[in-house]
């Protein structure tokens, strides 16, 4: 028997309203409120529950509170990471950011994909599609990034811009879609 867990791990078609991922939902929670509530300079870069909650932290790594995250424990976050105030990160599959990465205020990225049936979509089922991106990347506020993304090294994504296809390395891309910067 596969878990509604295993199944989100594996990019197969799952059920959020499952008790496992609810309980798993409800520590993030915990350690969002704790990251979010606590003086920066009492909690540092992030607050403890927090990054013992998170795949890899790297060093030096910054987020700005308010944070929100879905589960905490599919992010893979580099050296000398910033996220500034509002970021949203959705990981229900593996979300990585590469080292020196900065990205803006209310940067929003998303992993789970709603299934398209309505009625599907009301019993709570999705996929995970993760999200990868490389090192030095800068994330202009308010950006969105689509589930099942990869951004290359050093590639720029302009404030407000949604992108919803893959961004070679060193490329600037800007608007709804976002398109290449020429």
């Amino acid at each position: 028997m596969t878990s509604e867990r295993e199944k989100m791990a594996a990019g197969q078609w799952y059920t959020c309203h499952d008790p496992e991922l609810l309980a798993m939902q409800e520590k993030a929670r915990d350690a969002l409120y704790q990251h979010n509530h606590q003086h920066p300079g009492e909690r540092g870069g992030v607050g403890a529950k927090l990054a013992a909650l998170m795949a890899h932290l790297g060093r030096d790594v910054w987020i700005e509170a308010p944070f929100h995250c879905a589960y905490g424990v599919n992010i893979h976050l580099g050296d000398q990471v910033y996220l500034n105030a509002g970021c949203v990160l959705l990981d229900t599959a593996e979300l990585r950011i590469g080292a020196r990465c900065m990205l803006g205020p209310q940067v929003q990225i998303y992993c789970p994909n709603h299934h398209k049936d309505r009625e599907k979509r009301a019993s709570g089922l999705e996929r995970a599609r993760p999200v990868m991106i490389g090192e030095d990347v800068w994330v202009g506020g308010g950006a969105i990034l689509l589930p099942g993304l990869t951004i290359g090294d050093g590639a720029i994504i302009g404030a407000g811009s949604v992108v919803t296809h893959d961004v070679p390395s060193g490329e600037a891309v800007v608007g709804n879609p976002a398109r290449p910067l020429r």
